[in-house]
């Protein structure tokens, strides 16, 4: 057995030296596969369009980008807000997966009911796109609470790369597929684009809900300390008094709690990018077309760059590979102020796809290396309140950056401010500290 109470697999193969040797690690892996298509397809390429085309038809564009602004905003909060809360009775009782498993039924219903949006109906599909992302930023919270219950040690970093290498390639091949319905309707039988679009749309639920399948029958509910006999009732009385004491067991796992911090900062450089990326090439004039282009581009360079991110920091250590990721963010950023012409989006979208997926994998798994197991929906579902807070922070600073410089170029360099703060507060963790401490508490129980 290993340190995390799991068989560590030494078969070799492709599959082990990917870090998924194990049926339990590759069903885990595969929800990133499930859910990534809505991160893709709904999130950032073909819903904001159609919403901002058909279901806002007859508002203001002012009018229409506000709604859909607030309604992510208030999504993102009510998300940060749930994923603590649920995390934490989630450590009394054997809820880890059940969560999961209700959060993704919802999504995936949300999802496949946008398919019934038309022209006008606004509110309908920012209700819907409210769901769903509060559905799926649930789920995620709970899937990377299971990491450290399945991966050893020394797995976390190849396991949680491997999955984000997986959801780039899932997420990007139905995307693809999508805009080959959308962009070309009579060569699939479809009457038009419209149609292509919602069928999209219900595409999606179904790859969420199918490809989420092998984690639910693989990977097992983990253990809970003491058997976790507490009813509904006391596990959420429990959990609201845990929550009151969160900030002194961050502080006691003090090394966990820096690396939350760090994250917290320099993710919401990541997330400012990630989400401002298609806006700012807009307003620089780049055509639809390269724009969506650019985002597939990054979808499939992230598949090897993942990979490449995990066997790096086998090599080199997690930190030190999240500090190569801010060093090419920092370029990015200050090549995107100088941005120009289509090809330069290009080639900064290659960057992006470089480093996306291995910066935030290995945050998830150095995150998960430092945390006790017996609390890790609590401790995942803060973790979760940083990601959510990074796409509403670095937004509105992005804006405020506009106000005051009078151009996006301005705002773009704004952004290094976050890489350089994170990076700073990460050369503080001590990880084989904050290693030893987990150890040590799990030999005390």
């Amino acid at each position: 057995m290993s340190a995390a109470g799991v068989t560590v697999d030494a078969r070799p193969g492709w599959l082990a030296r990917l870090g998924l040797g194990r049926p339990e690690l590759r069903a885990w892996a595969f929800y990133d596969w499930a859910n990534s298509a809505f991160l893709t397809t709904i999130v950032a390429a073909v819903f904001p369009i159609y919403y901002n085309n058909v279901a806002a038809k007859g508002l203001s564009p002012e009018t229409a980008a506000f709604n859909f602004s607030m309604g992510t905003t208030i999504a993102l909060a009510i998300g940060a807000v749930m994923a603590p809360v649920l995390g934490a009775i989630a450590d009394h009782r054997p809820y880890k997966k059940r969560f999961l498993a209700i959060f993704m039924v919802i999504g995936v219903i949300a999802t496949m009911a946008m398919a019934t949006i038309g022209e006008g109906d606004w509110a309908l599909a920012i209700g819907l796109f409210m769901v769903a992302n509060i559905a799926v930023s649930g789920s995620i919270a709970f899937y990377d609470s299971l990491l450290p219950h399945i991966a050893a040690p020394h797995e976390l970093d190849t396991v949680s790369s491997s999955g984000f290498a997986l959801g780039y390639l899932g997420g990007g091949l139905l995307l693809l597929v999508n805009l080959a319905w959308i962009l070309q309707p009579a060569l699939f039988g479809l009457p038009d684009a419209g149609v292509a679009t919602r069928l999209a749309f219900f595409s999606v639920g179904v790859w969420w809900f199918v490809f989420s399948i092998p984690l639910m029958r693989r990977v097992p509910e983990p253990a809970l300390a003491g058997g976790g006999r507490d009813s509904i009732g006391e596990a959420t009385r429990h959990a609201l008094a845990d929550l009151r004491h969160t900030f002194t067991h961050l502080r006691k796992y003090r090394q966990a709690f820096l690396m939350l911090l760090a994250f917290l900062i320099y993710n919401d450089g990541i997330g400012t990018i990630i989400r401002m990326a298609s806006l700012y090439g807009a307003q620089l004039g780049i055509a639809q077309e390269h724009l969506i282009a650019a985002l597939l581009l990054v979808q499939f360079v992230g598949v090897p760059f993942a990979f490449i991110f995990g066997w790096l920091a086998s090599r080199i250590g997690a930190k030190r590979a999240i500090f190569l990721a801010l060093a090419v963010y920092t370029g990015i950023s200050i090549l995107g102020y100088y941005m120009q012409t289509a090809v330069h989006f290009y080639l900064l979208a290659i960057l992006v796809g470089m480093v996306q997926g291995g910066s935030q994998a290995l945050s998830r798994s150095l995150f998960a290396s430092m945390i006790p197991r017996e609390r890790s929906s609590e401790f995942f579902g803060f973790f979760a309140v940083t990601e959510r807070t990074a796409g509403i922070l670095g937004p509105l600073t992005f804006a405020a950056a506009i106000a005051m410089t009078g151009s996006s170029r301005g705002a773009i360099l704004s952004v290094i401010a976050y890489f350089i703060i994170g990076a700073l507060i990460l050369s503080r963790v001590d990880v084989e500290a904050g290693q030893k401490a987990i150890q040590n508490s799990e030999l005390k129980m």
